[in-house]
């Protein structure tokens, strides 16, 4: 499998704006305790919600919305903020809404419905978003690898890691790298569902975030670990899917 795509990828420097830092909003929201609170199906999925926004602006986007969009939109309003879109990580349903194992998950569906935005996805990703979720070709603002996307004034870089979807992407913005179900603070995503590639994902995990500093705080689609959150050079350390040497060694742990 060629990857000369992962060649010309790089990550894109985009030059702070005074004051950039005391401009980002950023909260991390769990299902099922700071929202979503008595849904079975959020408190044992463990999912991670990312608000992201500008604080002069007052514009804010959501990764991943799902579950309960009306608690999302009332934490956003409650806290001062408008809704302009949202950043999808991958096509799963406990990330984007649609039917999981006979559960009708909200999402971003339900959000365009509520709130009309855009629904910033990775290329690839495209035909799975719009079979899981419904929503049509319209609803969605395709990018490649290095797009920017700003809310307000504070960027965000999109880094396309494809392995446990076709389109996966993370998100970094400032120091702060929001990595859906790419990398978790222990482990990765699955690649034995439908659109997994286990190539693909030692590939994003080796060469397309390798360009993401050590200094970089991770955080995940899931808790999956106690910490929330952790250093992206600490991860790189600890976390057991570093620790191949090779590919052929990594494929012969991790592969299907």
């Amino acid at each position: 499998m060629a990857n000369g795509g992962l060649a010309r990828f790089s990550v894109r420097v985009v030059p702070p704006l005074p004051n950039e830092a005391d401009r980002l909003y950023f909260r991390q929201l769990l299902a099922g305790r700071d929202f979503a609170v008595g849904d079975p199906v959020a408190t044992q999925m463990l999912n991670f919600v990312y608000v992201i926004g500008d604080a002069v602006t007052k514009e804010c986007v959501l990764v991943d919305p799902c579950y309960a969009v009306a608690d999302l939109l009332r934490i956003c309003t409650t806290a001062g903020y408008r809704v302009t879109g949202a950043l999808a990580t991958h096509y799963h349903p406990d990330h984007v809404g649609g039917d999981m194992y006979g559960h009708n998950l909200e999402g971003v569906r339900e959000l365009l419905s509520k709130c009309p935005c855009k629904i910033h996805a990775q290329r690839p990703e495209a035909p799975w978003i719009q079979r899981i979720t419904g929503c049509s070709a319209s609803d969605l603002q395709l990018h490649d690898s290095g797009d920017v996307v700003k809310v307000g004034e504070i960027p965000i870089t999109l880094i396309h890691t494809p392995g446990h979807t076709p389109g996966s992407q993370c998100f970094l913005v400032q120091d702060k790298l929001v990595s859906g179900d790419t990398l978790f603070l222990q482990g990765c995503g699955r690649t034995d569902l439908p659109g997994g590639d286990p190539r693909q994902l030692y590939l994003s995990l080796t060469q397309k975030l390798s360009k993401v500093p050590d200094s970089t705080v991770l955080y995940p689609g899931h808790l999956y670990d106690p910490r929330p959150f952790a250093n992206l050079g600490d991860t790189r350390k600890t976390n057991f899917v570093f620790q191949p040497k090779s590919e052929a060694e990594w494929l012969s742990t991790f592969g299907n």
